[in-house]
């Protein structure tokens, strides 16, 4: 899960650009050998969803073939050689040469497969990616089922309200380390006064008995430790005098390097810690809110694709009203995006695909348990050394089946019990990989109240005032209120609205103000900031969302679209951008 770098040892080739496309409806493309070539390819942006890119398959989630031929540079032989996919939704099957490496299942999180020995060094290399992302109801997340949140008319068949883009969203990468290798590095800060304390483990290839350094480097200072490796597995203590923390308003990083006698390698790393005491979240052992917002992958064109200008625009976009936070709703974003909250001081609650889960049946349950601890696990593998990760969730808005739609009470009881169950699993799970960052999960208005049980931070989504309450605010602030306050009567534990917002048209004026214009919005923010400003356990509030986004069809969703953006999906501010400086800012 090393993010791939180009340095003294390892070599990096990033094989994003323009790749041949076909999709394969029919499913008879390996049958056929497409994995060698594909006749009547189309050209296709890699990183990119096909879904933006074509209008004829803006809909089409099916199977599709990806091909591209490339040299190696002959100057890798004698080392390993790798191929890794950033991230591909949802199932994806590589081929070299004609050579099936291997799949992988689950969307947005980082994969690799070893290439050596089916290399061709003087020739060009055929390298093929099969792709699908059928909706499926044993899927994270699922599809082709009903949901007590999803109209049954909605198209494509969500579980979830945002569009399913497809394809091959973040770089294809060839790199190369040498025969003896640093597999694997875990980073974990403290603090001792005015000094920062940072134990580092190296994994790597061999069992061999290795010798190797660690050192971590800031501005004019260097401190060193040394690295004995038995089994493939070292350890070292490093004390940082006068350490610079990093923060949201400081966001200092040092450059650790882990060499030994073949391999280096050098992270960013920002010492600093997190938790909670009472009502609060410390960082640094100082009280800090997360202000902020949900977010989306989601552009014109790009689709779920990297899109690395628009990463800068969003961040510089997030600091002008004020905030230091966001959720990687609902899915984990790319790696370049934490690089960067590392670099600007955001603090992000990092998350699984794990949206709008349901509880049905016992063997659903186990399929989607398996896939979320595996992406729990990949997860943390892949991002546990960033500063800006300050917490792990587990799940957004899982559901229970409500009465009225056609379920039982005895099936409502078995939901809440396999929830509870399910959820702990997971957040047991966290703690056990990191216990080093808070892990929570975001409940749905009307969620069972013992699922929270176990969250160190209780992250609630709530909408009096839209879905519930809608056009009358006096009365939906007054329940807000009343919520929170019971919240914290039954918990103690610091609460956080991780999502609270509008549709809105923008330029859709009134006056007085009325639902979907830019007023209502503005006062519905104001509303909510007001009342969290009153209250001392609130740890933060993220607005739902940052800016309008892709979403299914239906007669929630004008044009296909959630617009319940601070900013249109075009990153043009409305009204209640405003309002945000005004609490923020100050």
């Amino acid at each position: 899960m090393l993010y791939p770098q180009q340095n003294i040892s390892r070599n990096k080739f990033d094989l994003s650009g323009i790749w041949d496309f076909k999709i394969d409806p029919d499913r008879m493309g390996e049958r056929n050998g497409w994995h060698t070539g594909l006749d009547g390819a189309r050209p296709i942006a890699v990183p990119g969803s096909w879904n933006e890119q074509y209008e004829d398959i803006y809909n089409y989630l099916g199977l599709a073939w990806y091909v591209k031929s490339t040299y190696v540079p002959q100057y890798w032989q004698g080392q390993r050689v790798f191929l890794r996919v950033g991230s591909a939704c949802y199932f994806s099957t590589i081929y070299v040469n004609g050579i099936k490496m291997g799949s992988h299942e689950g969307g947005h999180l980082p994969f690799v497969f070893e290439v050596t020995d089916h290399l061709c060094w003087k020739t060009e290399n055929t390298i093929a990616i099969s792709v699908e992302n059928d909706l499926m109801p044993t899927r994270v997340p699922s599809g082709n089922m009903s949901s007590p949140l999803m109209p049954q008319s909605c198209f494509p068949r969500t579980t979830y309200d945002f569009f399913p883009f497809a394809g091959i969203h973040r770089p294809v990468v060839l790199y190369s380390v040498p025969p003896v290798y640093i597999e694997d590095i875990t980073v974990i800060t403290g603090i001792n006064g005015l000094d920062g304390t940072v134990k580092v483990r190296v994994q790597l290839n061999s069992a061999d008995t290795i010798q190797g350094s660690v050192h971590i480097k800031g501005d004019e200072v260097t401190f060193t430790a040394k690295l004995m490796f038995k089994d493939g597995l070292a350890e070292a203590h490093l004390i940082v005098h006068n350490a610079n923390f990093w923060s949201d308003k400081t966001p200092y990083l040092y450059d650790l390097t882990v060499q030994t006698e073949q391999d280096q390698y050098t992270l960013k790393v920002g010492v600093r810690t997190v938790k909670v005491q009472g009502g609060q979240i410390f960082l640094n052992d100082k009280p800090i809110h997360l202000n902020g917002y949900g977010r989306h992958e989601d552009f014109y064109a790009s689709g779920k694709g990297l899109n690395q200008p628009l990463m800068v625009k969003d961040y510089q976009l997030m600091r002008w009203t004020g905030a230091n936070s966001y959720r990687t709703s609902h899915y984990p974003y790319s790696e370049e995006e934490m690089q960067l909250a590392d670099r600007e001081g955001f603090l992000i609650i990092n998350e699984i695909p794990a949206v709008s889960l349901q509880f049905d049946n016992d063997e659903n349950i186990a399929i989607r348990l398996r896939t979320c601890l595996q992406q729990v696990d990949e997860l943390i593998t892949r991002d546990k050394n960033h500063a800006s990760v300050v917490m792990w969730c587990i799940a957004n808005e899982p559901l229970i089946a409500q009465p009225g739609l056609g379920v039982s009470v005895s099936s409502n009881v078995f939901s809440v019990a396999k929830g509870k169950e399910f959820l702990g699993t997971l957040m047991q799970r966290v703690r056990t990989l990191d216990p080093t960052r808070l892990v929570t999960f975001v409940a749905l208005m009307g969620s069972p109240s013992s699922w929270v049980e176990q969250c160190d931070v209780i992250c609630m989504n709530r909408y009096w005032g839209w879905y519930i309450l809608g056009g009358e605010l006096n009365k939906a602030l007054i329940s807000l209120e009343q919520e929170l306050d019971s919240a914290w009567e039954t918990w103690h534990k610091p609460i956080m609205i991780t999502e609270f917002g509008a549709d809105t048209m923008a330029g859709m004026h009134g006056h007085p103000n009325a639902m979907w214009t830019e007023e209502y919005q503005a006062e519905f923010v104001r509303g909510y900031l007001t009342v969290a400003a009153r209250k001392d356990f609130i740890a933060g509030m993220q607005v739902w969302n940052f800016a309008d986004f892709a979403s299914i069809q239906s007669i929630m969703r004008v044009g296909g679209m959630n617009m319940k953006g601070i900013f249109t999906r075009g990153r043009t501010p409305k009204m209640a951008a405003h309002v945000l400086r005004e609490f923020w800012i100050k």
